[in-house]
């Protein structure tokens, strides 16, 4: 799995303090909504993983390691695959996924979406 793969894919999760402006997480949640992607929020708007009811193909992991660690041990939803953002990683969270058989990489979502965009037209407000 790499960024293109992964950018091609339609629903994601963010998980991590998606409601400070000054979070990385605020930042990828608000680019992937402008460039077409379904997006939710697990972390300080939504609680777990388990409460999104429809499918979801990637979670970004933009989260402190143990309270990431804890999202995906809680969680009982299947993903194509994880993006670990810059310091949201660990041993235990890598152990986890090997053990658990995601897909994963370490990864910004920010680069990918620069790099492989949709090919989705904008709307902007005059």
């Amino acid at each position: 799995m790499d960024l293109k793969e992964i950018m091609q894919y339609d629903n994601f999760v963010v998980a991590g303090d998606t409601l400070n402006e000054e979070k990385y997480a605020y930042k990828i949640k608000h680019e992937l909504i402008d460039n077409g992607y379904k997006v939710y929020s697990v972390g300080k708007e939504l609680k777990s993983l388990n409460d999104i009811e429809e499918e979801v193909d990637i979670l970004d992991l933009c989260i402190n390691p143990p309270a990431g660690l804890k999202l995906l041990k809680e969680n009982k939803k299947k993903f194509k695959g994880v993006i670990i953002q810059p310091g949201a990683g660990s041993e235990e969270i890598t152990k986890f996924l090997d053990e658990n058989n995601y897909n994963y990489m370490d990864g910004c979502l920010l680069v990918g979406i620069r790099l492989y965009p949709k090919n989705v037209t904008k709307m902007y407000k005059k």
